[in-house]
């Protein structure tokens, strides 16, 4: 089942200044300042605020965490965690997360045949996959959500209602899209409206809380 991710963000926050054992390397640690770690290099934490972080192609990391900064990771890389405040997050191709991906204010991209095993989430930006794999939920309050071509989603998608002391999004209806041969298990809960398009050659579970409009080709 998604969770609600309000409730989630404490832990969120608390998860970004919080550090676990590195298992691959030493730890990377800045205050206004950029990281920058090389193709094929095994390190620990990587975190910053006020600055971004780039994990090189093949790279391992653990947890990825920046406060005002973005996120991106190179193709091929593995890591535990990805979460940023105030910052998008790019997933490269092939890559493998562990436990979730997630921003409070930015758009998350996951490349072709990335694979995170957690929950992938946002509060306001764009969410879009690439023919990847979600093994937890999607879940946003403001965002648009592109399921893309040949995506799968193993836990459903929640679109939470917007609340008013921490509505920074646009008033907008969110764009929900699921794209040719996609797969979206469990539920799909829109607690605002929306505008949700299912491509006719797609998979979905129950929808609750908007009406599908059905689309041919590869776009609505």
């Amino acid at each position: 089942m998604v969770r609600p991710i309000i409730s989630s963000l404490a832990v969120a926050a608390l998860a970004l200044g919080l550090s676990l054992p590195a298992w691959a390397g030493d730890d990377h640690s800045k205050v206004n300042g950029s990281i920058r770690i090389e193709d094929g290099r095994s390190v620990g934490d990587l975190d910053t605020v006020n600055g971004s972080i780039r994990l090189g192609d093949h790279g391992q990391a653990e947890e990825v965490s920046t406060v005002n900064g973005s996120i991106e990771i190179g193709d091929d890389a593995t890591i535990e965690s990805a979460g940023t405040v105030n910052g998008r997050i790019s997933i490269g191709r092939h890559v493998r997360v562990a436990r979730e991906v997630s921003t409070v204010n930015g758009s998350l991209t996951l490349d072709d045949g990335s694979d995170v095993s957690g929950d992938v989430s946002n509060v306001n930006g764009g969410i879009r996959l690439r023919s990847a794999h979600v093994g937890g939920g999607i879940r946003t309050v403001s965002g648009d959500i592109e399921v893309g071509a040949d995506s799968r989603v193993d836990r459903g998608i929640l679109v939470e209602k917007t609340n008013s002391w921490f509505n920074f999004g646009s008033n907008q209806p969110p764009r929900v899209v699921i794209g040719p041969r996609s797969v979206v298990q469990g539920s799909l809960v829109f607690e605002r409206d929306v505008e949700l398009y299912v491509s006719d050659s797609a998979r979905i579970g129950e929808v609750k809380g908007a009406t599908p409009v059905m689309f041919s080709g590869e776009n609505p």
